[in-house]
């Protein structure tokens, strides 16, 4: 069983508050930001929803059902929570069909923005932007606004959140069973692929996070480029990669197993290689499946972030993440598990 989100080490001295967060979806809002807008012709509806309490297949197949097309006509940037209020575009493809009346769709407000020559396709988003109320707030005040602080400058560990590993993190484990013959339908062994892989990563990161290493420079380190999947190195470390360590503009990046060998040296390899050593069942069911050496960033940087006290107990927190990034990894540095 993967090891708990609340397990894994904290940056910036452990959560100074308890809090419940998604008292009601309202306290838990996500805005997609899309990077783009309609085409203006074409044969996909470009359409912007708005819901509350459905998962985003849900609301997909339903979308199919009241414009009557297949689903796999219909496609979105990313999944978004359920026990939230969501807003996220979905295209819906209409060939030689008129649109609907979107106004009529039951489940959740539903705005056109017109047509559009191409499905969405997943992750074709620039990130999210959330606004998080925390209620029945109790704690350390003043530290809880240093950790805030902490976090502008710092950013977080770029954790893969317990929405990856399934119920009670139960997911790397049928993983491991997975790769040791159990079969699986194919939607299930990618997401089973997917948990093993964040566990790994994961693990790396906490031992860094443990090491005061995450946000800073290991010999033999892989630098991720921000807002790209591209990355670089190793190389000698000098005043310019420091300077660009320090505005954001790179970061520490951490294995995503796969076949071939890792790309760190020294330092930075010794402790990847010792996390792979203690799994080699999901190593290698990653390698025999043909997953290929990948990494992510160990550093995640919120941008825009702002918090205000809405009174004594209520606690609102405003970010921008980028595409793959958790809310609650942010959240956690201030009040643990949410």
């Amino acid at each position: 069983m993967t090891q708990a989100i609340e397990q894994l080490a904290y940056a910036h001295g452990g959560p100074p508050l308890e809090a419940q967060l998604r008292a009601t979806p309202e306290d838990f809002i996500v805005e997609e930001c899309l990077g783009f807008g309609a085409d203006g012709e074409g044969e996909h509806a470009l359409l912007e929803v708005t819901k509350r309490g459905h998962n985003t297949d849900w609301i997909a197949r339903e979308l199919a059902r009241f414009a009557d097309v297949s689903p796999v006509g219909v496609g979105y940037a990313g999944l978004k929570d359920r026990h939230a209020v969501t807003t996220q575009a979905f295209t819906v493809q209409l060939p030689g069909k008129a649109d609907p009346d979107w106004v009529q769709f039951p489940h959740a407000k539903v705005t056109s923005l017109g047509r559009h020559r191409r499905k969405l396709k997943r992750g074709a988003l620039t990130g999210n932007r959330f606004v998080l109320t925390l209620r029945e707030v109790q704690g350390q005040r003043e530290a809880a606004e240093a950790v805030l602080a902490a976090i502008v400058e710092h950013g977080v560990p770029n954790y893969y959140g317990e929405q990856r590993f399934g119920r009670k993190g139960g997911n790397v484990a049928r993983a491991e069973a997975m790769f040791e013959g159990r079969r699986v339908d194919r939607k299930t062994r990618s997401l089973l692929l997917s948990a093993a892989r964040s566990h790994l990563f994961n693990a790396v990161l906490d031992r860094r996070v443990s090491d005061g290493t995450w946000n800073q420079a290991l010999a033999g380190e892989i630098w991720a480029l921000a807002g790209s999947r591209s990355w670089f190195g190793p190389e000698a470390y000098d005043d310019t990669l420091a300077e660009r360590l320090a505005r954001g503009d790179i970061h520490p990046s951490g294995m995503l197993w796969g076949r071939g060998q890792l790309p760190t040296t020294e330092a930075a390899r010794e402790i990847e290689q010792a996390i792979a050593d203690q799994h080699t069942v999901l190593t290698a069911g990653l390698e025999a499946a043909g997953m290929d050496q990948d990494r992510r960033p160990l550093r995640l940087m919120p941008s825009e972030l702002a918090w205000q006290w809405l009174d004594d107990t209520s606690l609102e927190v405003g970010f921008r993440l980028p595409p793959g990034a958790y809310a609650t990894v942010v959240m956690r540095e201030l009040m643990g598990s949410a």
